[in-house]
């Protein structure tokens, strides 16, 4: 009898098991299958006037496909639009995020704190076209045009949830002693704060940064509603910019750039897995 139990348990182990690879390995196939679509089609684009060159033009593009040749021209000006928006977002939604995440984490329990927290759910789980439409009515109405500036600040607002929570999770997990020795050797609150547990949740809240910036630079919805757009190479932060989510919102609309799609999407999709395989290595070697 004990047998027959014994194997019975080890069949339906066996069939669980079974089962959840199964579920896994199924889960896997659309990623697998998007993955590959886009670097097979993409891979052929990546040259270096690829990541050098700006838009062409659609004449330009349309000229290039009746002689059978490929289309000029590349995605500089999104690249560079991209780098400076995030680059002005990033740097003013760290310090902020973070100051905020510790702030809830030293003081969960007060009422202030918990309405912090509840706008900072809220405000994560706001729709990025929504919070477009918010940033065009305070940002580009008053400034009476499109701009870098717009899009940053938009980035900006999407960037701050996830940069306060992952702060005050990490925060949280530290060890109670460790601020409790920084107090005990005479250091102040503040000089503790910023010289004991801040480098000690290091790890945690540049994974946390990094995190975000993979989860804005893919939105289109929010600049489309600020920066706009622009076919050349701009570094001016106060006029239209392009983005490279923008350049392929665009490819899609024009039938004599579609091909360009691919490339532009690979060069995305790569940056977004070089940013997430960085925060998980970093989050590894913090632990």
């Amino acid at each position: 009898m004990k047998k027959i139990v014994k194997k019975r348990r080890l069949y339906v182990n066996r069939i669980l098991f079974l089962s959840v690879c199964f579920f896994a390995l199924l889960t896997a196939v659309p990623l697998i299958a998007i993955l590959g679509e886009v670097l097979v089609r993409g891979w052929e684009q990546l040259n270096w006037s690829f990541f050098t060159e700006p838009t062409p033009t659609a004449f330009k593009a349309m000229k290039a496909i009746r002689a059978g040749e490929a289309i000029p021209g590349g995605i500089a000006n999104g690249i560079i639009g991209t780098l400076l928006m995030l680059g002005m977002a990033t740097l003013f939604a760290v310090p902020i995020g973070i100051m905020c995440g510790i702030f809830l984490a030293e003081n969960s329990k007060s009422r202030f704190s918990m309405f912090v927290s509840y706008l900072t759910d809220l405000l994560q789980g706001t729709p990025s076209v929504i919070i477009g439409i918010i940033t065009y009515i305070w940002v580009v109405v008053p400034m009476k045009g499109y701009s870098g500036i717009a899009g940053s600040v938009a980035l900006f607002i999407m960037m701050l949830p996830l940069i306060i929570r992952s702060t005050e999770e990490t925060m949280k997990i530290l060890p109670v002693s460790l601020k409790e020795a920084g107090l005990a050797l005479g250091g102040s609150y503040a000089r503790v704060v910023m010289k004991v547990q801040l480098p000690a949740a290091f790890g945690g809240i540049f994974t946390g940064v990094l995190l975000a910036v993979s989860r804005v630079i893919g939105e289109t919805a929010p600049l489309m509603f600020t920066a706009l757009g622009c076919s050349m190479i701009r570094w001016e932060v106060d006029k239209p910019i392009a983005a490279v989510p923008l350049l392929i919102w665009e490819f899609f609309n024009d039938p004599n750039l579609q091909e360009l799609i691919w490339g532009a999407s690979l060069f995305l999709l790569l940056f977004v897995l070089f940013l997430n395989i960085t925060a998980k290595v970093l989050a590894k070697k913090w632990a």
